[in-house]
């Protein structure tokens, strides 16, 4: 009924629903029911959609973009001699930045490695100033 009312088709669906419900009324029928509009039936199959992409995007895209807007923001921060873990699970220190390219210094040699800036999950709350006796 609230559909109708707000497209404006009352007095259509009144007369429908009256003489379906005189019909059902005259031949004894109780499961009889009064015929819905087009509109308001393409209205109620598409309201269940349009709640179920709110709940999916309130719940799952928009914290996503969230995570993905930090992550983008501590990419963008790193410097060199920031203790850095990578999503291999590698351990080290930062040593040089070029464009997508970030060199390590992993173990007590301070080996060199290079990965790739995406390949970086974290940056360690230890600086190598802080504490370099710790971090070999």
């Amino acid at each position: 009924m609230i559909f109708e009312k707000l497209l404006g088709v009352t007095s259509a669906f009144a007369e429908t629903a009256g003489d379906a419900a005189a019909a059902a009324a005259a031949t004894g029928d109780a499961a009889a029911a009064p015929e819905m509009s087009p509109v308001a039936g393409l209205i109620s199959t598409f309201v269940p959609m349009i709640l179920i992409f709110v709940v999916f995007y309130f719940m799952l895209i928009r914290p996503q973009r969230k995570k993905d807007k930090q992550v983008k923001a501590m990419l963008d921060a790193l410097k060199v001699t920031d203790r850095i873990c990578t999503i291999g699970g590698i351990y080290g220190t930062v040593t040089g930045i070029k464009d997508d390219v970030i060199t390590l210094a992993v173990g007590r040699q301070n080996m060199e490695m290079k990965v790739a800036r995406w390949a970086i999950r974290s940056v360690e709350e230890v600086s190598i100033e802080n504490d370099a006796e710790a971090l070999n």
